[in-house]
């Protein structure tokens, strides 16, 4: 059975004409107003006015209401804000529909009104909504499966341009994220690359392998030292392309690279039982980087793409890497090894060694890479560095359009020579921690030959609330920001 999978999406039907009245048959229903005092048509029926009375509301404000029907279904109203604030729109949307979608329905109607340009934008946000939090995902508990939605209706709108990317976006991200759930002892590095190439496979994506033997005759031993602690021959980086170069002359040409360690026991120095617990999800950075590919793939965007993913483990065993090892890095440079958890800037740095060879326009990475970007951050926003203002720019953008909200963190020389060794060239950490996300940052810029390069630390990987549009723990963060990004560097 492959793990990675298109995702069943429920089908989506648009309706142009306005509802004006809410049928009986509409047991799950959804209403989109702007925010402000104008109904715009909309029903307006007693029970909602009883409900706001009860509640002493003259009116819908920033929350929405939910008001039971006579034929037992239920109806939740909202207002969002008409332009703008893409993460609010999405938070407020995500509310609405929750009680709808907590009762697995098997159809769903949305219904917006006001301003038409208000209700393409809100059905489209709706849809994205709905159709993430329906996506199968995986599930070992024995018994019966719950109802999947079978059909969204989107209704008020003559037609909904983006449709076809909030489609992607939803599929995408949730690979992403049904990747990212799967267990350790299921989702092992041998079982990712078969899973990947499957993927490669269905996709028409080139795909090549850097297994071990030829990774160590190669020179890559920052990515060996981690590796090699693992079941031999399971690690290796994985190099997946996709070209829509042929619809356009001189596309952007990205590269995509992702941490993806299947588990993390912090190796020497094995991590104790609480900071252990969820280490199946450190490959999450790679989940998102072939999130992104999926998605422009499904959009044929006219760029090149190649996602550079770096699986392996991180575990203890005899050959596992140590202490006060010194490993020489594909680029040449050597790395003292102050802490064996600090094993993801190592994969990734022969990772973007081999991506930077390539000469691309820009590298984007992903990782699930310190816990101080989660001190610093917590986990709504996720942490960005990189070696051009152009790119932190975008970035910011690109966050504030997606509702996948992004900080710049600097990359700033003085905090480097807190990474200067006497035995190699560099020090892979400190062991006092400080800055690590700096400091991470910094070891990783060493491996980019300057390409235009920037970093994701994803501190917003899982949320224990949802996020934005999302309601699972486990966000999928970075894929529709990622697919931002490469519309911004494609214009560009």
């Amino acid at each position: 059975m492959n793990l990675i999978h298109r995702p069943s999406l429920a089908q989506v039907r648009l309706v142009k004409p306005l509802l004006r009245d809410i049928p009986d048959a509409a047991r799950h229903c959804c209403v989109i107003l702007p925010e402000g005092d104008d109904w715009h048509d909309a029903p307006d029926p007693a029970a909602l006015q009883a409900v706001l009375a009860r509640q002493r509301s003259p009116g819908l404000a920033d929350k929405p209401v939910s008001v039971a029907t006579p034929s037992g279904g239920v109806v939740t109203w909202v207002r969002i804000p008409a332009e703008g604030d893409a993460f609010g729109v999405q938070s407020r949307l995500r509310a609405a529909l929750q009680p709808l979608l907590a009762e697995h329905p098997d159809t769903v109607l949305v219904a917006a009104y006001g301003p038409e340009a208000f209700r393409v934008r809100a059905l489209e946000a709706a849809a994205y909504v709905v159709l993430l939090n329906t996506a199968p995902l995986p599930t070992l508990k024995s018994g019966a499966k719950p109802v999947v939605l079978r059909r969204l209706t989107l209704q008020g709108a003559p037609a909904l341009p983006g449709l076809a990317r909030v489609k992607a976006l939803a599929e995408a991200n949730s690979v992403a994220r049904h990747l990212t759930m799967m267990p350790p002892n299921v989702l092992n590095a041998g079982r990712y690359r078969r899973e990947v190439a499957a993927l490669a496979a269905q996709q028409e994506w080139r795909m090549t392998t850097y297994g071990l033997d030829k990774l160590r005759k190669m020179g890559a031993g920052a990515f060996v030292a981690v590796a090699q602690g693992s079941a031999p021959a399971e690690a290796a980086i994985v190099k997946l392309v996709y070209d829509g170069r042929k619809t356009k002359k001189g596309a952007a040409d990205i590269a995509l690279v992702g941490k993806g360690i299947c588990f993390d026991t912090g190796g020497h120095n094995l991590k104790p039982a609480r900071y252990m617990q969820g280490m199946h999800e450190d490959m999450n950075g790679s989940a998102v980087a072939l999130g992104i590919v999926f998605a422009a793939t499904a959009l044929k965007l006219p760029i090149r793409l190649t996602a550079w993913l770096a699986i392996a483990e991180n575990h203890l065993s005899p050959q596992a890497y140590t202490q006060n090892a010194v490993v020489t890095a594909l680029n040449g440079q050597t790395i003292e090894i102050v802490h064996t958890d600090a094993e993801g800037r190592m994969v990734l740095a022969d990772t973007l060694t081999l991506a930077a060879r390539d000469t691309p326009d820009a590298i984007l990475d992903f990782a699930t890479l310190t816990g101080s970007m989660h001190t610093a951050l917590g986990t709504r926003y996720s942490g960005v560095f990189a070696n051009r203002e152009a790119l932190l720019t975008d970035a910011l953008a690109a966050g504030e359009a997606t509702g996948e909200r992004v900080c710049a963190f600097p990359l700033a020389a003085d905090y480097a020579p807190a990474l200067d060794s006497e035995v190699a060239d560099v020090k892979q950490c400190t062991l006092e921690g400080e800055a690590d996300h700096i400091l991470a940052a910094l070891f990783l810029q060493r491996f980019v030959a300057d390409r235009p390069w920037l970093h994701m630390d994803l501190s917003a990987s899982r949320c224990k609330d949802g996020l934005g549009a999302v309601t699972s723990e486990v966000t999928g963060f970075g894929v529709a920001w990622g697919l931002a990004m490469l519309e911004r560097l494609a214009a560009a």
